[in-house]
């Protein structure tokens, strides 16, 4: 294995903001000694380096640079996944192959967790519990094996997923409410309210939150799709079929039809409609939409309404209200979207049918 140790020693320690000084005499030798480890002109006997990984509160693998052999993990995790998705139980005789020779990587004990949860699905309680011990040994790597990839909650998820399988309900849906910041889990602790529990009140306010978390989420996801289709692809039809999603969506959790927080989104999607159908040279379909949207961000800010009353599906304990981020204003939201967006043809109608709505409403 081509060692990193030097400039390991060099990184930790001055993450540590400590000298070369400091850190010779916690480890008992001269600041000569720690000098050349860090320039490689020598390396650290065996046991000084296990005192330093303790020191720097690492692993070995870590400090001798263990990331070296992600290659070869990266093969092993690919198998792994390739098999569980036929099922096969080959998955688990290489998931534990690949615990044996890399017990401290984050990724191969995750990836085997993700194994045996994969087979606990047909009621395998064994599978089960095996993959919640190395669940929680992932959570012991996790802060001395950094992947982007594998986050703490993450991890509780998949321990809570474990727990349901063994039968466990009450345990499962305690990890999911511990550690549910920013509702990342509230759909999944009202199901489990709902489906196990049968706590169908206790279940609201997870499922309320649940619904606006998605919807806030579904809503960037097709803006975003409807621009790269209808603007990097040109696949014209395919983006109207987004923005007529959008737009349903909106339509189907409003109460009543009035000018509310949830007209606005509706007014963006109206938008990168009207920018598609020009694209499509539908100019005439564009500027109806356009003058709808127009319309719309008019309304509104006569009479602004930023509540969540009129959301269907959605029960709060507490006053709450929408925010796009993007301007003061429904008005000042959808032209920054608009100037975001970047077409020249959509900026002059936006601007063409708003002006003839300041003259409209002046007459």
């Amino acid at each position: 294995m081509d060692s990193k140790i030097a400039e390991n020693i060099r990184a930790f320690r001055k993450e540590r903001n400590l000298t070369q000084e400091q850190l010779a005499e916690a480890m008992g030798v001269t600041t000569g000694a720690v000098h050349k480890w860090e320039t490689g002109m020598a390396t650290p006997e065996i046991g000084t380096i296990m005192e330093l990984a303790d020191f720097f509160d690492i692993s070995v693998d870590v400090l001798l640079g263990y990331k070296k052999q992600d290659h070869k993990i990266d093969a092993i995790v690919e198998r792994m996944s390739e098999y569980c998705k036929t099922l096969d139980r080959n998955a688990i005789t290489e998931a534990e192959k690949a615990l044996q020779k890399y017990p401290n990587s984050l990724k191969v004990v995750y990836a085997s967790a993700s194994v045996y949860l994969t087979f606990a699905i047909g009621k395998e309680r064994s599978a089960a519990r095996r993959a919640l011990e190395l669940l929680e040994r992932a959570l012991l790597l996790l802060p001395q094996n950094p992947d982007p990839d594998i986050g703490e909650a993450l991890i509780y998820g998949k321990m809570a997923g474990a727990y349901e399988y063994l039968g466990d309900f009450e345990k499962s849906i305690e990890i999911l409410k511990n550690h549910n910041e920013s509702g990342i889990f509230s759909a999944d602790i009202g199901v489990s309210e709902c489906f196990f529990r049968k706590h169908y009140d206790e279940a609201v306010p997870y499922l309320t939150q649940g619904l606006m978390n998605s919807f806030v989420e579904m809503t960037n996801s097709l803006l975003g799709w409807i621009t790269v289709l209808g603007i990097g692809k040109k696949d014209y039809a395919a983006a109207l079929d987004l923005a007529e999603w959008g737009l349903y969506n909106v339509k189907m959790l409003k109460k009543r039809d009035i000018t509310d927080s949830l007209s606005k989104i509706e007014a963006f999607f109206l938008a990168s409609k009207a920018g598609i159908l020009l694209k499509a040279g539908r100019k005439k379909e564009a500027r109806d939409a356009a003058k709808e949207a127009e319309k719309i961000v008019r309304d509104f800010d006569d009479s602004p309404d930023y509540g969540v009353e009129n959301m269907r599906f959605a029960e709060f304990s507490e006053e709450s209200s929408f925010h796009d981020g993007l301007g003061l204003t429904a008005e000042d939201s959808l032209e920054t979207m608009i100037q975001m967006l970047g077409d020249k043809e959509l900026i002059k109608l936006w601007k063409d049918v708003h002006k003839s709505g300041n003259d409209r409403k002046q007459k």
